[in-house]
């Protein structure tokens, strides 16, 4: 059965952020990811964790100024000792957390810059953080973005990433596959998953439209996490949704799902 993890970025937020790790064991979930750490001390998300009893699944490297609008560095010419700059900082916390995965967000596309340019920038800088990632033991991941969300993101289908990381040569990158970006992006869901499921390190969902919990859209989530077990995916599922209502709320849709999981 899946393996479910919360994703404390987008679930639990009615909390402050240090008090929704024992929100999540709370509702029953043993593992947690969440998209930027950096805000608070390393040792306080880990007493934190150790006091909830949850581990953590996965977090993203730093990418840029969030809240100014950056949606990660990647594949910036200008900015690649900013980007190389931040792989040992999100190392850092990675060991103190114990975090297996670490996932790169390329960026858009900036201005004035080709997209062959942009595109080697985000190779060489996929190398480089690939490489310090493998000296610890963990594993790079690279995510698609849909461009009706996020316009100009320059990495936003599954078969760019994949090729992305044939052309790397890395042998601890793989794909972060997010249900939501695809559908928004590719369809074909269940044959991705199956086709690429050697190649994919960590999965995550959302129903579509509207990036709210399983049971609000067109997704047909019996079907896909019952697809994860044929297939059989043994890495997490990470539960990044927008909960419309509150977040306890929006787990009772999925809850036979979540429940068996944990089983």
């Amino acid at each position: 059965m899946p393996r479910f993890s919360a994703n404390l970025s987008m679930l639990f937020t009615e909390q402050p952020f240090l008090q929704r790790f024992a929100a999540a064991r709370a509702a029953g979930f043993e593992a947690v990811e969440f998209q930027f750490p950096y805000d608070w001390p390393a040792e306080a998300l880990a007493q934190a964790m150790a006091q909830a009893g949850v581990t953590a699944v996965l977090h993203n490297l730093p990418a840029g100024d969030w809240a100014g609008g950056d949606r990660g560095i990647a594949a910036d010419p200008g900015r690649v000792a900013e980007f190389r700059a931040g792989v040992p900082q999100a190392l850092a916390y990675a060991r103190v957390l114990g975090v297996p995965r670490l996932n790169l967000l390329a960026g858009r596309v900036p201005a004035g810059v080709s997209a062959g340019l942009a595109r080697e920038t985000l190779l060489e800088n996929i190398r480089f953080a690939a490489r310090a990632l493998a000296v610890e033991g963990r594993t790079l991941l690279i995510e698609p973005i849909n461009t009706h969300d996020v316009p100009g993101f320059c990495v936003h289908r599954s078969d760019q990433a994949l090729a992305l990381i044939a052309a790397a040569g890395e042998p601890n990158v793989q794909l972060q596959y997010d249900l939501y970006h695809a559908q928004r992006m590719e369809g074909d869901l269940a044959a991705t998953l199956a086709r690429a499921l050697p190649q994919i390190g960590h999965i995550q969902f959302a129903d579509n439209p509207g990036r709210h919990q399983p049971g609000t859209g067109e997704l047909n989530f019996d079907f896909l996490f019952a697809e994860l077990d044929r297939l059989g995916y043994a890495g997490h599922v990470g539960a990044e949704y927008l909960p419309l209502g509150s977040t306890e709320s929006s787990l009772d849709g999925w809850a036979p799902w979540r429940r068996k999981g944990d089983a």
